[in-house]
């Protein structure tokens, strides 16, 4: 290699790591605002309506993010994968056919929900209604930001996030004058769609709900491991929501909500990095196939040792300063601190594996993976809550992450030594 190869090889490589880092800053700042936003109407809504209606409120909450987890899985999440840092003409077919995809999944289980919802009535049916109508703009505004960083546009995201929050202001002074948890719902998911609407005139792609069947079919190998995946995540938050309610009240749902917005500052982080975390592994991958595994580990270990010192922090807090932020809810939320934390700290080291094999495509490693801990969470959180109640529930799941984080890191060491031996034997094979 001549002197001036390796010259510009040295200068490659810095530069190289401040754009990760441009990027990674980006990810973070977007999820700092998108987090901000629901820290907001999360303690907004428990000052407001109460520890009972705010369980209610919640058991909404955990049902959106099913439902985004099925967007994700069909839609964004081979996005990222397969279109991140490719040429700007195949990034907007590619946005194109994945958000209407998007779109169709919000229209179609939307209208399910709204449905249940009507036929449920009582305190829960006017929430889940309410979900179902504004689900459509919440997933397309959730699709918008994974497009942006699949194109290395964070700063788009974080825009979108930026308005958001704006719209969200006006709306929930309306709905906290209407009292409702049902209101509560709409504002929020009105302010989202105002969000994608904008995000069409900031991509300047119009989302192609006739191209979401061809999507699905492109991708149906990532796809629907994906979606499995996701689902069994979100469906296991959503199962120990439920089951929790049924052993030990709505209430109970509430307090481990409060105390994930105790943990909010720090989830943000721990989101706005997953945003993109695939993305930056699988440029890792392509360019220094070797640095992969170390790759994940520095992110899943930076974001599990950065969780133990904000639940640290969280402590110190006096209970007067909690009552002040989550007024009734937090009596029952700080009991939750450090089992809450432990369980966020293993999950983070366990999403430095997931990256990972997400970025190897090893779907089917990643699946398993992800069941294994679903499986975990849901019998750890129902588990300890038939025990000890509310308390018991949130060691259980702290335990069940241990285990699902190592299961974690077990498949990405197995996922890497068969792509070493492939390589092997390619090399060997004439």
């Amino acid at each position: 290699m001549t002197p001036m190869a390796t010259g510009r090889q040295k200068t490659a490589r810095p530069t190289a790591r401040r754009a990760m880092v441009g990027r990674l800053s980006w990810g973070l700042a977007d999820q700092a605002a998108s987090s901000l936003t629901n820290f907001a109407v999360g303690i907004y809504v428990a000052r407001s309506l109460g520890l009972a209606a705010f369980g209610v409120f919640s058991l909404a909450w955990v049902t959106y993010g099913v439902v985004l987890s099925v967007s994700r899985g069909v839609a964004t999440d081979p996005l990222v994968v397969r279109f991140s840092g490719v040429p700007d003409a195949s990034w907007r077919g590619a946005v194109a056919r994945s958000s209407g995809a998007a779109l169709g999944v919000g229209a179609a289980i939307g209208a399910a929900c709204l449905v249940t919802g009507l036929a449920l009535g009582g305190r829960v049916g006017p929430a889940f209604a309410g979900l179902g109508v504004m689900l459509p703009g919440l997933l397309l505004q959730d699709a918008w930001r994974y497009s942006f960083f699949a194109a290395g546009a964070g700063r788009k995201a974080f825009v979108n996030d930026l308005v958001w929050g704006v719209a969200l202001v006006p709306a929930m002074v309306v709905a906290a004058r209407v009292g409702s948890v049902a209101a509560f719902v709409l504002a929020w998911g009105a302010s989202a769609a105002v969000a994608a609407v904008y995000g069409c005139f900031q991509s300047g792609i119009r989302p192609h709900l006739t191209g979401a069947r061809e999507w699905l079919r492109e991708h149906r190998d990532l796809g629907y491991r994906y979606l499995a995946e996701n689902v069994s995540t979100s469906g296991a938050s959503q199962l120990r929501a439920y089951g929790l309610g049924a052993i030990a009240g709505v209430g109970a749902v509430g307090a481990v909500r409060g105390a994930e917005l105790l943990l909010g500052p720090f989830l943000a982080v721990l989101m706005g990095l997953s945003l993109v975390t695939v993305a930056e592994a699988a440029r890792v991958l392509r360019r220094a196939p070797h640095r992969l595994g170390a790759f994940c580990l520095l992110l899943g270990g930076a974001q599990a040792v950065a969780a133990l010192l904000w639940g640290a922090a969280l402590l110190l807090v006096p209970d007067r300063a909690g009552e002040l932020v989550l007024g009734d809810v937090w009596s029952s939320a700080s009991q939750l601190i450090v089992p809450a934390t432990l369980g966020v700290a293993f999950a983070g080291l366990g999403t430095g594996a997931a990256a990972g094999l997400r970025a190897l495509a090893a779907a089917g490693r990643s699946l398993r993976g992800q069941l294994f801990a679903s499986a975990c969470y849901v019998g750890g959180g129902l588990g300890g809550a038939a025990v000890a109640g509310t308390v018991g529930s949130a060691w259980g799941v702290a335990a069940a992450t241990v285990c699902g984080s190592a299961v974690w890191w077990l498949q990405l060491r197995s996922a890497l030594r068969e792509r070493h031996q492939n390589s092997i034997r390619e090399v060997r094979t004439p």
